[in-house]
């Protein structure tokens, strides 16, 4: 400990890098003297295990968690959190085991370092994955314990302030991270102050030169802003006191990227955002709050639609305010917030205000449940993505400019702006969400894609046995129910792709006269075996998905039984039949249309399943280079499904004529997909159609009806060109 003890006697403190004595003097406020000795005992355990290691300014390692740990004592944690600070980078950066730590500090300590070490020792495609499966794993232990980020937060605080001893590439890379996760994580569970340091530190650091030159003009404009301010302060003020409202009233100055962001959203420069500084009104009571806020608004006119009562509808954080715009003197506005003292400590501490003032802990507690709810759901949103759609998906979750719309029993939930029917359907309940059917909105039916507005009440009307639409994807915008839809449309594209590979290895073995099931298993356990494969589905799966070729795993299983296959006569080759609904796996190509009654044949695109080509299609000319990637196919009779087919309709250009081909397709009960015009000369133009018919038969009647038209010259049928791309 000799080493330790003289590296930690020599800690420089200072206020980007507090050191040790610093942190036990503080710790002392509030911790026992046992407690700040378990403190003093992990710095010397953690400078022992960092011995030799150096920051890159050049200093001690240890004094990174140290100053981290002194972060976190501002707040007033435990002990075992101020631990975990210090020894947070052990596990990863040095050769000491988790069990050692559990067995030296505890298993809540261990825990907490565990959580916050990086994954660098597993391998990822990319460096993104690494980040991201680092950051999911990191979200996911603060599931069990909160403290996790709390450390991670403080780690990432102290890595900002000393940020100029890093490259400039490491240096956009930590503030753009800062940015987008950890400044709105902060936020999220309520660590206001800390946001604030993060987003000011992270931009100095991505955009210095911009920083700088709003630094200045903010510095330029405070002088007659302040004594402005000064002057609204005195004036609300003396109107509380004649109210008999014992309050504190103090000036806020807007935060520096608040104001950068501002200035993007409003397409503005700094000297057009006038409400730069506000006022906050700390009271006693909830009941005072509604009461101050009669009186500012007598002292001074309010703005109309800038009023938000935050303390009936907390944000998903748990902040609570009163947030009123005053129009000042000369028309300026003026944001007053009204709090009591204990959402004042909320505002400030968040999750930690359960710590902090445990005498009075009901508000951290509530905030607590808040930040546990949310990262509940993050466990939900994890299964079935890979790393960087976890990552993504908590990014929407992060930034949510929120809705807030009713259930039919008057619960609020809040949702993102543009959230969708299906989206309130998920936040309901996952089950609820995929067995969605229709909904009412304001007691009235509504479309399950209609956007939400506030105040609308929402009833999902559900039926058993119903299952999530693949196109719902497309338009929800919450993490939970994209997420939701994904693994269900992953397990249903499995499932069906073993089906799918196994009706294409049987019809690959009809040509043999074979059967699939009257094969030996040891044959099908050889051919698994020469594959690398566990088991029959995993190869069927594979089939289906166009990943092997059926006809080469048939020839694969009869010669492991010595049967000689021989060439195969692409013509005796027997159909596969089609109904058109399978789905995912069988999908009908854009380039050519196909509809029942068309001739047609089949790819094999690996990774995709079976696409359907109209034999005139050009792309089938690939058949004759690669006849092993195609199969004949058949229509089975009709399921009453609908399908696209594309119709280009050459007609005179004059004014009204696209209405009118419109409204006779529509005579015909025939959808419009889309329609797109393509104008050549001043006398001609062409229209092209995607329709949604029945068949062929279908297709007829509407050309029919199009060719008896006055102003149709032509109508045809798209067929592609042989240099289309496959689709």
């Amino acid at each position: 400990m000799d080493y330790a003890s003289t590296i930690l006697g020599l800690l420089p403190g200072n206020r980007r890098t507090p050191g040790l004595k610093e942190l036990l003097a503080r710790v002392s406020t509030y911790l026992p003297p046992d407690q700040v000795k378990r403190i003093s005992e992990a710095a010397e355990f953690g400078a022992t295990a960092h011995q030799g290691q150096k920051r890159a300014s050049g200093e001690p390692y240890i004094t990174h968690p140290v100053a981290a740990a002194e972060i976190l004592a501002e707040l007033h944690l435990d002990a075992d959190t101020i631990i975990g600070a210090i020894l947070h980078d052990v596990i990863e950066d040095t050769p000491i085991a988790k069990e050692e730590l559990a067995a030296r500090f505890g298993q809540d300590v261990a825990s907490i370092v565990d959580g916050v070490t990086k994954l660098d020792h597993l391998q990822f495609r990319n460096r993104a994955e690494a980040q991201a499966e680092s950051f999911r794993k990191m979200l996911l232990a603060m599931v069990q314990d909160l403290r996790v980020m709390l450390v991670k937060l403080a780690d990432r605080t102290h890595n900002l302030r000393t940020i100029d001893a890093m490259s400039p590439i490491k240096r956009r890379q930590t503030a753009r991270e800062t940015l987008d996760i950890y400044a709105p994580v902060a936020e999220r569970l309520g660590l206001y102050n800390m946001k604030l340091e993060l987003e000011d530190l992270g931009f100095r650091a991505l955009y210095p030169q911009r920083y700088r030159v709003i630094g200045r003009a903010l510095k330029r404009a405070r002088g007659n802003q302040k004594e402005f301010l000064a002057k609204i302060r005195d004036q609300l003020d003396a109107a509380l006191k004649k109210a008999g409202i014992a309050a504190k009233v103090e000036a806020r100055e807007k935060h520096l990227y608040s104001i950068y962001k501002k200035m993007l959203r409003k397409h503005a420069p700094l000297s057009e955002i006038v409400d730069v500084y506000g006022l906050r009104i700390i009271v006693d009571t909830v009941d005072t709050c509604y009461r101050t806020l009669g009186v500012v608004h007598s002292v001074h006119r309010p703005m109309p639609g800038r009023f938000k009562d935050y303390i009936a509808i907390p944000r998903v954080n748990g902040y609570q305010s009163l947030h009123t715009t005053l129009f000042g003197p000369n028309g300026v506005p003026i944001e007053v917030q009204m709090r009591t003292v204990d959402m004042d400590r909320v505002a400030e501490s968040g999750v930690a205000a359960h710590w902090k003032y445990k005498e009075d802990s009901s508000e951290g507690s509530a905030q607590q449940e808040r930040a546990r709810a949310w990262l509940t759901a993050l466990v939900e949103m994890q299964d079935g993505g890979n790393p960087e759609e976890f990552i993504e998906s908590v990014k929407v979750d992060l930034f949510p400019d929120k809705v807030y719309v009713f259930t039919p029993k008057g619960e609020i939930l809040r949702l993102p702006r543009g959230a969708t029917v299906v989206d309130f359907a998920y936040a309901v309940h996952t089950d609820v969400g995929n067995r969605c059917v229709a909904a009412k909105v304001d007691r009235r039916l509504a479309p399950l894609r209609q956007l939400l507005r506030n105040g609308q009440q929402v009833q999902i009307i559900t039926a058993k046995g119903a299952n999530p639409n693949p196109a719902w994807v497309n338009f929800v915008v919450t993490a939970k129910a994209r997420t939701a839809i994904r693994h269900y449309l992953k397990n249903l594209r499995q499932s069906e792709a073993v089906d799918l590979g196994r009706r294409l290895l049987r019809q690959a073995l009809i040509e043999f006269d074979l059967k699939l099931e009257s094969l030996p298993e040891a044959q099908m356990q050889s051919a698994l075996d020469d594959f690398g494969l566990l088991n029959s589905d995993e190869l069927f799966e594979k089939i289906g998905l166009g990943e092997r070729l059926a006809p080469l795993v048939a020839r694969r299983l009869l010669s492991s039984a010595g049967i000689r296959t021989g060439e195969i006569a692409d013509s005796g080759r027997p159909a596969l039949s089609i109904a058109g609904a399978e789905g995912l796996l069988i999908t009908y190509a854009h380039c050519c249309y196909p509809i029942p009654g068309d001739s047609i044949m089949a790819f094999l695109s690996s990774g995709r399943g079976v696409v359907i080509h109209r034999e005139s299609c050009g792309n089938v000319e690939d058949f004759h280079r690669h006849p092993e990637n195609w199969l004949p196919v058949d229509w089975q009779p009709s399921t009453g499904r609908l399908f696209l087919s594309e119709l280009r309709v050459q007609s005179t250009n004059r004014m009204g004529t696209l209405a009118a081909l419109s409204a006779a397709i529509a005579a015909t009960q025939t959808n419009i997909n889309h329609v797109t015009v393509e104008t050549h000369d001043t006398e001609t133009s062409d229209m092209v159609f995607v329709l949604e018919v029945r068949d062929r038969q279908h297709l007829a009647k509407i050309v029919r009806i199009l060719h008896r038209m006055p102003d149709v010259l032509r109508v045809t049928r798209t067929i592609a060109a042989t240099q289309r791309k496959k689709e």
